[in-house]
């Protein structure tokens, strides 16, 4: 099978978090048999943020850490999409991409056919700003991959696409493994601060339990205020800045646990989706204590996988119970680990995205074929 995926980025995930997933499941399509072909605009955010902060070092970084996955740079007046779409069998195309260019693939696929299209949203937006959202063009698509069920029944609610898939996102376990180092702290931090919508969570279940435990922490992100560094600061966190998403297994195997502090969407608008933070963590064989979310979708075991604290003092005392008993420490870990292993893998999702073709193509042939 022909794949062509039109990504946001696949090069960099400099406050792209969908990196990962994307990065694994073009490896498991790779790994499958599969012909894959990635574009992506040459004048990404993410991309041009990379590269002013921290030159062109990570991208050649990149091509090590990821053998094999390489990207097509375009620009809106090179993009011929007759010619990249004239052999693909499948069509991914992320939300992080231009309406012009989600409706132009649409209409494509309407004139020609002759593949399957689906679009693939991994954002908070559809219940967050649905005006937005309701600009994109679906008409042409056979359907939505949504990375949660509160996301699916946005689209459902709203008539958004044909069909609506659940796709969760899963650990890309070739690169997201335990690790064996020696430990340099107590705890790491691995997110990005964003607009602001959840310094009070961090400040709550973040800065002030390291502060008030006295933990040797380290946080890595990017879009941290002044304000935001100042705090960090003051509680003897050491910011680290960016680091590139494949340097997070050695970065968590270096600290004996770590916190997930969801973006307050996902905690409130979007309930069951954890983000790719949980799944990384649980990878990696890390213990982790979460704030808040709800996990409506069963997808893990909260007390056997990570611990939920549900205000700042269980966080406090979360992190206590793991620095004083190893062996907690380590089942919770080894729970977690075995948990993704067996549920939450790319290779997973690759598996899952064949049936949902199935399924499209034999609903194609009994429509054509006039069966009941």
């Amino acid at each position: 099978m022909r794949v062509v995926m039109f990504y946001h980025s696949l090069v960099s995930d400099w406050n792209h978090g969908n990196a990962h997933f994307l990065r694994g499941t073009v490896r498991e399509l790779k790994r499958s048999g599969h012909s894959v072909d990635v574009w992506e605009p040459a004048e990404s955010w993410s991309l041009r943020n990379l590269v002013a902060d921290h030159g062109e070092k990570p991208v050649r970084e990149f091509t090590d850490a990821y053998p094999g996955l390489t990207s097509n740079f375009y620009t809106s007046e090179t993009l011929d999409l007759e010619r990249v779409l004239s052999r693909a069998d499948l069509v991914l195309v992320h939300e992080w991409n231009a309406p012009s260019l989600i409706a132009q693939i649409g209409r494509h696929h309407i004139r020609t056919g002759g593949y399957t299209l689906l679009f693939h949203d991994t954002h908070h937006r559809s219940a967050t700003d649905p005006a937005a959202m309701s600009q994109y063009d679906l008409s042409g698509y056979d359907g939505v991959l949504a990375f949660g069920e509160s996301v699916a029944n946005v689209y459902r609610r709203h008539g958004w696409g044909r069909r609506v898939w659940v796709w969760h996102e899963a650990a890309d376990t070739t690169l997201f493994r335990p690790i064996s180092v020696q430990n340099e702290g107590d705890l790491v931090w691995i997110g990005n601060w964003g607009d602001d919508e959840r310094s009070a969570e961090l400040q709550e279940f973040l800065i002030e339990p390291i502060k008030d435990l006295r933990l040797k922490a380290r946080v890595h992100g990017v879009r941290y205020p002044e304000e935001a560094k100042q705090w960090l600061a003051e509680a003897g966190i050491e910011y680290r800045g960016w680091a590139p998403n494949f340097e997070v297994p050695q970065i968590f195997a270096r600290y004996r646990m770590t916190v997930h502090v969801p973006r307050r969407p996902y905690a409130t608008a979007l309930p069951g989706v954890p983000t790719i933070r949980i799944f990384e963590a649980l990878a990696c064989g890390i213990p982790l204590v979460s704030a808040p979310w709800q996990d409506c979708e069963h997808l893990f075991t909260p007390g056997k996988d990570f611990l939920f604290a549900s205000n700042g003092q269980e966080m406090r005392s979360h992190l206590a119970a793991l620095l004083n008993d190893p062996q907690m420490a380590s089942s919770l870990a080894e729970h977690g680990l075995q948990t993704i292993l067996a549920r939450h893998t790319c290779a997973h999702r690759v598996k899952q995205l064949d049936g949902i073709l199935q399924e499209i193509r034999s609903a194609a042939t009994v429509t054509v074929g006039g069966g009941d």
